[in-house]
């Protein structure tokens, strides 16, 4: 999981979403694309409906995401609702939403899974209904979805690698703070990083790979505790927004600041912050926005018989102190 601001709430139909601070919790919500009459789809009655079963809303990340699909949806005339748990490690409350989804009947389905085999008996009765279902951000372990709108987490999660090599001169002990062991994303970037410190860095070692379920308060903890026990650490990785947000916390509040060499996953203001001041020395961006405009896109075209690839990589960039307000990068970023 890019600062140019965003006004997230205005312009988004009838609906307010409070982005959790510190660790809260959010209630989950929908919202959906303006009404209007269709221009071209299967159905010349009503509206394609497509619902969105999103990982959760702790994070700005998923609303930035919602703000890519609420565009798709008035570019392409269909409707929307964009849903998720209240945090990312309530993987049952998620297939509750998706069977609820799934009553609606809906013309095509997007969805972001929390676990990434939990939900493939319900995606099954998808598929075997004729509904196809898109995947985004974080897939499923299942050839079911015709396709997948999501940023190559391997890729970035290796460059995330490389940059911790340079910055800690090719040797010393690290640790990872991801959020899930479940979900493809946190399986994806624990992977990344690993396999190219174990492949290129051999005078780096991994001691600690913890997961926080991406809450920055457990994230914290768990940080000041990988310190304490390794008091010779020289970087941390965030895998997430709510991981990297922990990390600085945890480094901070251990004094370790301009010791430990911090590199994040996302953006968000606190991010941005630390970047801007040097407690942090960078993160990966995806493209949130991206992933939801590709993820409604392609269920449209599906729809409409159009083909589609079986994987929309919609990229990531590094970013520090030096490129941060580059356009480029900061049309990418979000608070």
């Amino acid at each position: 999981m890019r600062g140019k601001p965003m006004r997230w709430f205005g312009g988004l139909a009838g609906v307010v979403l409070v982005a959790a601070a510190c660790g809260g919790t959010p209630a989950s919500t929908a919202s959906s694309s303006p009404s209007a009459s269709p221009s071209s789809s299967p159905s010349a009655a009503a509206k394609l409906f497509i619902p969105m079963i999103s990982k959760g809303f702790q994070h700005q990340f998923w609303q930035a995401v919602r703000q890519g699909a609420e565009k798709a949806a008035a570019q392409y005339n269909v409707t929307i609702t964009f849903e998720g748990p209240e945090n990312e490690s309530q993987v049952d409350k998620q297939i509750e939403m998706l069977q609820a989804a799934i009553n609606k009947k809906p013309n095509a389905l997007c969805f972001a899974a929390l676990d990434s085999k939990a939900a493939i008996p319900l995606l099954q009765k998808l598929k075997d209904a004729n509904i196809p279902v898109i995947g985004f951000d974080s897939g499923v372990d299942s050839d079911i979805p015709v396709t997948t709108a999501a940023t190559d987490n391997i890729a970035a999660a290796a460059a995330a690698a490389d940059k911790m090599a340079t910055l800690i001169g090719g040797s010393g002990d690290v640790a990872i703070v991801a959020h899930d062991q479940t979900s493809r994303t946190g399986i994806d970037r624990v992977k990344g990083f690993t396999d190219q410190v174990k492949n290129k860095y051999p005078n780096i070692k991994i001691v600690a790979t913890q997961y926080g379920g991406g809450d920055q308060l457990k994230s914290t903890d768990i940080t000041k505790a990988i310190l304490q026990a390794n008091p010779n650490l020289k970087g941390v990785f965030g895998a997430n927004e709510g991981s990297a947000i922990g990390v600085l916390n945890g480094v901070k509040e251990s004094n370790k600041v301009g010791k430990v060499v911090v590199i994040g996953y996302d953006s968000g203001q606190q991010q941005m912050d630390a970047i801007r001041a040097g407690t942090e020395a960078g993160a990966i961006t995806q493209d949130p926005i991206g992933i939801g405009f590709k993820s409604v896109e392609a269920a449209w075209k599906v729809l409409n018989k159009q083909s589609v690839p079986k994987n929309i990589d919609t990229g990531f960039h590094w970013y520090d102190k030096t490129n941060i307000d580059a356009p480029d990068i900061a049309a990418l970023l979000y608070k």
